[in-house]
């Protein structure tokens, strides 16, 4: 439909989604947890908007989902409606004390199959009190892999592990990409997109050799994306050389409710379902559950 109007293409967004919603058919579980991190140390690309809604959208159609809030600002923890004030346990605790995730997640009003590790202010000192520990670095892998819900048997196994990181390649970030099997790297379509993406390869790949050979970077999903500019259909097309198939074929794009939706506790897929966004996330999250685990 790439002659269609504007009000067209608008129309088509709501009727596909108002189906797709209609339907609500379960999407295929994978066959072991996916620990997935999202991370990209540059700031503002989406990556808690992109966690937060896709975990939404994996728990509305069946899948069993847990996000670990891992910056400070707990951003990701308010956009879910999880109380994060300061006392409140939390992935800090996980991180600096060795609690359970088990005495940390609390359930989400946005679906009962959607947990949450919530973050607090406290984690701003983590990295500090960290320096100190002996194998830091692992701190959330075990805490992961303490979890009795994690690569379990049954229908209690969680099916995703989303751990949403702060724009930065320090200790936490480094706790995340130890823990994960998966990386989910969010790239903004504006220029500069790529700029600081090499240095987190590099980080990858540092970390691939020396704390986690089972790292990979899995899926890249475009964020912000104007499909009425030059720009935006320029970046799209570097990142899909440099990143091939890698790259999901849907990409998300600019939109007033997925940004407003953070302000009301909710994920766009609760906060305005008929919206062009939730429908982006929904073919996303389908496209990311229909791919498996990339070896």
């Amino acid at each position: 439909m790439s002659d269609a109007t504007p009000l067209a293409t608008a129309v088509e967004y709501s009727l596909r989604l108002r189906q797709e919603m209609a339907r609500r058919e379960p999407l295929p579980r994978p066959e072991r947890t996916r620990v997935m991190v999202v991370a990209n140390q540059k700031g503002g690309v989406g990556k808690t908007t992109t966690t937060v809604n896709l975990a939404s959208t994996l728990a509305h159609h069946g899948q069993r989902v847990l996000v670990i809030d891992l910056d400070p600002q707990g951003n990701a923890s308010t956009a879910l409606g999880i109380e994060h004030r300061r006392g409140t346990p939390s992935s800090y605790d996980a991180l600096v004390d060795g609690v359970p995730l088990a005495e940390i997640v609390q359930p989400s009003p946005e679906s009962p199959n959607l947990l949450v590790a919530p973050a607090t202010i406290d984690l701003a000192g983590a990295e500090i009190e960290l320096v100190s520990v002996v194998a830091r670095e692992n701190r959330l892998r075990k805490a992961i892999h303490g979890f009795d819900r994690v690569f379990a048997d049954g229908e209690d196994r969680l099916d995703y592990v989303f751990v949403d990181c702060p724009p930065s390649l320090g200790l936490l970030t480094l706790n995340a990409l130890v823990a994960g099997d998966e990386l989910l790297l969010p790239i903004q379509a504006e220029y500069y997109a790529l700029e600081g993406v090499g240095q987190l390869m590099e980080t990858v790949e540092l970390v691939k050799a020396n704390l986690n050979p089972g790292l990979e970077i899995t899926t890249v999903l475009l964020t912000m994306y104007d499909a009425r500019t030059r720009l935006s259909a320029g970046v799209a097309e570097e990142v899909r050389q440099h990143f091939g198939d890698r790259v999901l074929r849907t990409a998300i794009p600019r939109s007033v409710r997925v940004s407003e939706a953070p302000s009301y506790g909710q994920s766009v897929m609760t906060y305005d379902p008929a919206s062009p966004g939730a429908l982006s996330y929904l073919e996303a999250a389908r496209e990311l559950s229909s791919r498996g685990v990339r070896v």
